[in-house]
This record gives structure tokens, C-alpha cells and sequence, in this order.
């Protein structure tokens, strides 16, 4: 699959699905999005003793790969890690990125009343999630976005190895195609990072 990528094909498709905003040094809320691994739990509770993240919402309904359920697995790590509950919001029904959003609209409606902005927390290049809540949430106007390397298989895909990395150029080019696709077919709206956010 698209195994003739050029040296500067792969640097085009790396800037496009890179999701990585500079983040404020202000409080936002923060939207964690569905996977298995603990490392958004890590950054956002960091975050939130920084003062950076009074308000937390987790996402993800059961895993197919090892049962948990997402939502809850990150309810649970946050909170061990001295997140009060309080400040935490879950969804826990979801099974896309899609539903993600979705499912917490509510969540998000009470943020931006509260007159906060938005940070997304996902894997660095996962395009779909920036769209997604674009397109569900329109009244955002945009949003920041923190953006981790996950690990499979005991390899992190880098923004630099994933052309050499099976698991990596599947799940890299796939994210490209997808966005690209369903921005042109209209099942996404558009989004560009402008003035360190992406709107």
C-alpha cells in the first residue's frame, strides 16, 4: 500500500494529519479521546495540577482489542492520580471517534458555557478527531490540541518512523485518505490551524 511514498509525499502527509497546536497557559477544558493506552491520562493529569485543565472529559466505550472500558479506565487512572472527580466528566457508550464527540455534547455545551476553550487530547496523527468535533460542535469556533505518540506492539509510532513501521503506515496513511475523503465529500467540515488553533 502506497509503498513509492517520496521523501517529500511523506513530509506532506506528517504536516497534514499532525494534529499538535502550541497550548495556552490558561485553564481549558479537556477532551481525551477513546484508546487503550494510559499516556492522555498522564498528560492531563499533569495538567490539571497545573491549574491547566478545570474541567475533563473522558471518552470511549469497551475496547475490542482488551474489554476495558475506556471512559472508566480513564476515570479510574485520573483519579488515582489525584484528579478529584469532581472536575471529571465521562462518556463511557462510545465506539468511534465520531461517538466520542457525539456522545459528549453535553459535556461540551457545559465547557463552553463556562467559557472555556477547548483542548483535544489524542494521538498525534489523528485528524478525524479535530474534524469530528468541528463538525458536531460548531459553536467551538476552534480548539488546541495535545497530541501523543501511541506505543504498538512495544514500537511508539514517531512522526518520524511511521513510513518504516507496519502498524504506523497503516494507521497514518489510512488518517489521510479518510480526512481528505470525507472533507471532500462534506461528512467533515474543513479545519486549518490558524493563530495556534485549529478552526
Amino acid at each position: 500500500m502506497n509503498d513509492d511514498l517520496s521523501p517529500e509525499r511523506i513530509v506532506d502527509i506528517t504536516d497534514y494529519v499532525d494534529i499538535a497546536t502550541p497550548l495556552p497557559e490558561e485553564p481549558t477544558a479537556h477532551l481525551i479521546f477513546g484508546t487503550n493506552q494510559a499516556i492522555p491520562a498522564e498528560l492531563v493529569a499533569e495538567r490539571y495540577h497545573r491549574g491547566l485543565a478545570p474541567l475533563v472529559i473522558v471518552t470511549g466505550g469497551v475496547n475490542r482489542h482488551n474489554g476495558i472500558t475506556e471512559g472508566q479506565e480513564f476515570y479510574r487512572q485520573l483519579t488515582t492520580s489525584d484528579v478529584p472527580p469532581a472536575p471529571i466528566r465521562v462518556e463511557d457508550r462510545s465506539i468511534n471517534t465520531w461517538q466520542n464527540v457525539e456522545l459528549s455534547l453535553p459535556h461540551l455545551h457545559e465547557a463552553l458555557d463556562r467559557g472555556l476553550s477547548l483542548t483535544i487530547v489524542s494521538k498525534w496523527y489523528h485528524r478525524r478527531a479535530v474534524h469530528v468535533l468541528l463538525t458536531l460542535l460548531p459553536e467551538a469556533k476552534g480548539c488546541y490540541a495535545i497530541a501523543w505518540e501511541p506505543i504498538y506492539a512495544g514500537v511508539p509510532i514517531t512522526r518520524n518512523n511511521w513510513p518504516s513501521v507496519p502498524d504506523g503506515r497503516r494507521r497514518v496513511i489510512r488518517e489521510w485518505q479518510e480526512v481528505a475523503r470525507r472533507v471532500v465529500d462534506g461528512s467533515y467540515r474543513e479545519a486549518v490551524k490558524r493563530d495556534r488553533v485549529w478552526a
